[in-house]
């Protein structure tokens, strides 16, 4: 479709010669604006469909114990904040602390929504620019003490050092993973903090029945492939031998959520099962709604 107004915006403007160079290419930019403009509402019209018939009316998710009817996006990528917020609103919150690591620019992440609701926490990032970004987008929360922030590559290693070097509690409220490689190695190193809460990424290439984990390499990177992190099997696995239960995972199946297992495990859907709480992926569904995502330090 938009190939198509686009020539008929071409052909017009060839059948009005008379027109300067800079009025044509303002018209042409006009018209490419409104195009992709009314493109991004049709797409919005089409994840909502999608997701009123697989998901809302869906008996799958008919269970109130059930998390996904609970999601929405505010900066998260897709529906972790409604999740997050859900999963808090049946456990309750303690110290209200976060860690999150893979944040990128801090715009697109699963916990800045809890700094606007008077959570503090430690953000790592691997990437020296993305950490710039925050340093300067994020100035006012870093100056209020309510977020610290940490430029490092994290590894099985070093994870808990960058806990001690920030002062995390041993109970954190919640702990959010997305490194896309190691991510399995990383949680496992992980045994002098308990987060109450474990939001961390899964492979959902490979279907519940499959236990894969990468091998673990300190020094490597994500390279694009489905060759990454682990699958959802053995997620469910090792927070099993860690004392979580696994309780969900977001419709587009990109994270999965733990929650320990004291922490009243009635209010959750059981069995706490790869096989029950499966989502396959569908990125298709990644919709960014509103406007763009921004935030103006005082």
């Amino acid at each position: 479709m938009l190939v198509i107004n686009l020539i008929l915006a071409l052909n017009y403007l060839n059948c009005n010669m008379g027109l300067n160079f800079i009025k044509r290419i303002r018209q042409i930019r006009d018209i490419l604006n409104t195009v992709v403009a009314h493109k991004n509402v049709d797409r919005g019209f089409q994840v909502a469909q999608f997701l009123a018939e697989h998901l809302h009316n869906n008996p799958k998710y008919a269970n109130n114990k059930r998390l996904n009817k609970s999601e929405y996006q505010a900066f998260s990528q897709n529906g972790e904040d409604g999740i997050i917020q859900e999963i808090f609103n049946r456990i309750g919150t303690t110290n209200k602390y976060f860690v999150e690591f893979g944040v990128t620019d801090g715009l697109e992440s699963n916990s800045l929504l809890l700094l606007y609701k008077q959570w503090q926490g430690l953000w790592i990032d691997g990437n020296g620019e993305d950490i710039k970004k925050i340093n300067a987008t994020f100035n006012d929360f870093i100056t209020q003490g309510k977020i610290t922030v940490k430029h490092d590559f994290i590894t099985a290693e070093n994870i808990e050092s960058l806990f001690k070097s920030a002062n995390v509690p041993a109970e954190l409220d919640l702990l959010s993973v997305d490194i896309d490689y190691n991510t399995y190695y990383i949680w496992e190193a992980i045994t002098n903090y308990r987060p109450r809460v474990v939001v961390i990424e899964y492979n959902a290439i490979f279907p519940p029945d499959v236990h894969f984990v990468v091998r673990y390499n300190a020094k490597r990177m994500w390279n694009g492939t489905s060759y990454f992190g682990a699958s959802l099997l053995a997620l469910e696995q090792l927070g099993k031998t860690k004392g979580y239960n696994l309780v969900g995972c977001n419709f587009t199946g990109t994270n999965a959520f733990f929650v320990r297992e004291d922490l009243n495990p009635d209010l959750f859907e059981s069995p706490f099962t790869a096989e029950h709480h499966y989502e396959p992926n569908r990125d298709f569904l990644y919709y960014r709604n509103g406007h763009s995502r921004g935030h103006l330090p005082d």
